[in-house]
């Protein structure tokens, strides 16, 4: 099911999107390669520390598993393996000591679960952030420019925008647009402000109430902001947006949105990094609003986007 509307969404998408204009480099340069993390200053960062009130963390990442549903064909495979067997009985005569180990293998999609976006996954009519051409940049073997090993430490101010109870319900549902009034009315309602050098994370309850109940369903449509909220986003310029589900605009779109088209205009319009599939059922449940969010991704050479588990401190 989910394969047949992706294509099709897709289709809608790129057959709808207007060709590139003459490009603006971006606010931090045209060499710039790691975009809103330039807000990130040691000023915000101490800031940011001072959060930390009771001693309590949480992490961001939800479990991942072999076999777990993904954007498709995203996949998770996991081996353990042990690649000297004969340490069980012989160990001992090639380390002095009856060595018993165990190694693993994996073969995954790195968009898989909770990642973060780097600023080389998405761009518009062949062209990424900061006016990086994809034919220039993207050979098989990694990106030359853009990639995640890029991107400084992610040591911000975290805020969390509870959706789901705003619209009091437990999830909102499938599809569900989420506009730029939306935002602000949550946010008025829950005293939430968003400032610049940022990480927004919206909590729909999505995941949740579906990954393991309804994992067709969970994968097949989400709730999610529409075009016009992300580019309201992008002026309160933060660092990253993020939620609780596999994207973060509305599959499907609203009437007359673009689908991932959010994506475009947060990473290849504005450097904004992507958080998706957070893990904020405790944040909500416990009414925690804003935090200290640290995310160290692992510096993959080349990689376009990684699994991450940012914590949240507070």
């Amino acid at each position: 099911m989910w394969a047949n509307l992706s294509v099709g969404l897709l289709a809608v998408s790129f057959a709808s999107s207007v060709a590139a204009s003459d490009c603006v480099p971006s606010e931090w340069g045209p060499e710039d390669q790691v975009g809103a993390a330039n807000r990130i200053t040691p000023e915000r960062t101490v800031a940011a520390a001072q959060l930390v009130k009771q001693g309590a963390s949480h992490p961001l990442g939800i479990v991942i598993e072999p076999g777990m549903p993904a954007y498709p064909p995203r996949t998770t495979q996991l081996q353990v393996v042990q690649p000297d067997l004969h340490f069980r009985s012989e160990g001992s005569h090639k380390y002095g000591w009856p060595v018993s180990s165990n190694d693993d293998l994996v073969q995954m999609w790195l968009g898989t679960g909770p990642q973060i976006d780097g600023l080389g996954h998405l761009g518009e009519d062949g062209e990424f952030y900061n006016c990086h051409r994809g034919e220039e940049i993207s050979p098989i073997t990694g990106l030359t420019k853009l990639d995640i090993s890029q991107i400084p430490p992610l040591v911000a101010r975290g805020v969390l925008i509870n959706l789901a109870s705003h619209f009091d319900v437990e999830h909102l549902s499938g599809g569900r647009p989420v506009s730029e009034r939306d935002i602000q009315a949550a946010m008025k309602a829950q005293g939430v402000s968003v400032g610049e050098g940022d990480v927004v994370l919206f909590h729909t309850g999505w995941t949740d109430a579906k990954l393991s109940s309804a994992p067709d369903e969970w994968n097949s449509t989400i709730p999610g902001i529409t075009n016009d909220a992300a580019r309201y986003l992008a002026s309160l310029k933060p660092v990253a947006v993020g939620a609780d589900t596999w994207g973060l605009g509305a599959v499907p779109p609203a009437p007359g949105d673009k689908v991932f088209y959010d994506h475009a205009i947060l990473l290849k319009q504005n450097g904004i990094y992507i958080l998706e599939t957070m893990n904020t059922g405790r944040l909500a449940r416990e009414g925690v609003s804003e935090f200290m969010f640290v995310l160290g991704q692992a510096r993959l050479k080349g990689a376009v986007q990684m699994i991450i588990n940012p914590v949240a401190m507070w």
